[in-house]
């Protein structure tokens, strides 16, 4: 893992942990994150998407899905900014895009595993969370 995607590791989470402070309801956007034309965009190899920061990625997400709400469960910016920067260090782990990685792991089970896996390397909690998939399937 390079620095650049480190930091874009860091970006996302710092994105999801934003739209807990805005108050989006965090499932609907987390999901719709992960299944937008944004995430696609910082999936690829390089995007200019990649040099924006997360109020500006907000921006793009909340003016392009009409599922947001606030008036929902918000997580903890702890469990947002793990669920986001997880997400982003998948895709560089695995190279697999943020829809694949989303059908893996959807909110729900990212939320649930969040306590035991949050102090784990990433490498570890992905490859855990891709046998939690494995044996669901």
């Amino acid at each position: 893992m390079n620095e650049l995607q480190l930091k874009l590791c860091d970006i996302q989470g710092r994105l999801f942990e934003l739209s807990g402070t805005k108050h989006y309801t965090s499932a609907a956007f987390i999901k719709a994150f992960m299944l937008s034309n944004t995430a696609k965009e910082l999936d690829s190899t390089y995007n200019r998407m990649q040099w924006a920061g997360e109020e500006y990625l907000l921006e793009e997400i909340t003016s392009s899905s009409d599922t947001l709400t606030t008036d929902g469960d918000v997580y903890s910016s702890d469990v947002l900014y793990w669920i986001g920067y997880i997400y982003r260090y998948w895709h560089y782990y695995s190279n697999e895009s943020s829809a694949k990685i989303y059908k893996q792991a959807p909110v729900e089970t990212m939320k649930r595993n969040y306590l035991m896996f949050h102090t784990m390397d990433p490498a570890l909690a992905i490859e855990d969370l891709k046998e939690i998939y494995r044996q669901r399937k």
